[in-house]
């Protein structure tokens, strides 16, 4: 399979550009998609409460599951004779803010909430809080130890970790998911809706719900595979590549690019070519939130520093960006790593990290010493630091 653009992987808007019969249809359902939202916001408030006064059981799923049918939620599986109740962990593609939520439909799981979502949003919107864990060592070890309790439900995760459109490619599995289980079972997930978009990467998931009500109906296809054990000798990523093969085997999708951030980048170019102006995107990258986030690295940053003078900053960021965690920097740039000397490449505006250089390679961006260092420059720094070699 060819690798596919990397912006066919994400929906920019809801509707197809130069489709007049999708125009067409919007205009003369407007009013009865209307009238069909504010109804089903009345019984999705009931559909809430059932759900959560009922405790977790076939019945109740059964319920659930035809009430929100009425909301315009269809939910189909292949067979569920397949689903293996010894496994601990499913592993799904990611395309709507509600898959967990679906899956949940038909099985007991658990999905972990890796935002910073308030507690009572996480619960209602059914993920299992995880309290103050941040960094991703602790995120596999709360996850490890939960699942090597007797009685607890499976979890259901996502190595994408950020939605597509689902039709074209998936994005590079991670590897911590698959650090928790030595035992899996992929789910491929497939979702369709008449005219519309399925999901639009900018939007938030109270305005997905919404198109969701207003839609006369969107179809939930979840396909349940055999079990995936990993092999002896093995490494998580190897592991992780091979049962995203498998996905995209049964999804018919291409290959994908390598990492979410890479995806990320061009969706922020091709949004910028195509209005003039940065998009807030749901992956978080705002303006607000990535000057909150510059001024955390580089506290940290100044920390590690202290403790290795010599390896220069714009490296520690790097590194910091990817580990989130002042201890596993230091230890990674005392690893016997070299550092290439400084280069500045101009893209644009701002300076980004040659491709042919090093991962290592430092870059000095041109910018005023007062200034805040730019999201997308950000983005760049983190993916010279992961693509390369």
């Amino acid at each position: 399979m060819a690798t596919v653009a990397v912006e066919q992987l994400f929906d920019l808007q809801r509707l197809p550009e130069n489709n007049f019969l999708s125009w067409l249809f919007l205009l003369l359902y407007t009013p009865f998609g209307v009238c069909l939202l504010l109804l089903r916001l009345f019984i999705g408030v009931h559909v809430f409460l059932i759900s959560c006064a009922l405790p977790d059981s076939l019945i109740r799923r059964f319920i659930v599951r035809v009430m929100c049918s009425v909301l315009g939620l269809l939910v189909k599986q292949n067979d569920p004779r397949l689903i293996d109740r010894t496994v601990k962990v499913y592993i799904c593609n990611h395309v709507t803010p509600f898959d967990h939520n679906v899956i949940n439909l038909l099985t007991s799981c658990n999905t972990p909430m890796l935002g910073g979502l308030p507690s009572f949003v996480c619960w209602a919107r059914g993920f299992m809080e995880m309290g103050g864990v941040i960094r991703r060592s602790e995120l596999t070890e709360t996850l490890n130890q939960y699942v090597s309790q007797e009685g607890t439900v499976p979890l259901l995760l996502f190595p994408e970790e950020e939605t597509t459109n689902g039709r074209t490619g998936l994005l590079k599995f991670c590897s911590w998911p698959f650090t928790v289980a030595d035992v899996i079972q992929p789910v491929a997930l497939f979702v369709k809706r008449p005219f519309l978009s399925e999901s639009v990467a900018d939007s938030s998931w109270i305005a997905e719900l919404l198109w969701i009500f207003f839609m006369p109906f969107t179809v939930y296809q979840v396909r349940w595979l055999q079990s995936v054990s990993k092999n002896a000798g093995e490494s998580f990523d190897q592991f992780a590549e091979r049962v995203q093969k498998m996905l995209q085997w049964f999804a018919g999708v291409k290959i994908s690019y390598k990492n979410v951030l890479l995806a990320l980048f061009f969706f922020l170019v091709v949004s910028e070519q195509s209005s003039g102006t940065r998009p807030q995107t749901s992956f978080g990258f705002d303006s607000s939130s990535s000057s909150k986030e510059n001024t955390r690295i580089g506290k940290m940053a100044e920390q590690v520093k202290e403790v290795l003078p010599h390896v220069p900053l714009s490296v520690i960021k790097a590194e910091l960006v990817k580990t989130d965690c002042i201890d596993a920097t230091i230890t990674n740039l005392l690893e016997g790593q070299t550092f290439a000397q400084e280069e500045e490449v101009s893209f644009g505006a701002s300076a980004v990290p040659s491709t042919s250089a090093s991962w290592t390679s430092t870059t000095t961006v041109s910018r005023p010493s007062d200034a805040v260092p730019s999201s997308k420059v950000m983005i760049c720094i983190v993916l010279h630091s992961i693509m390369q070699p």
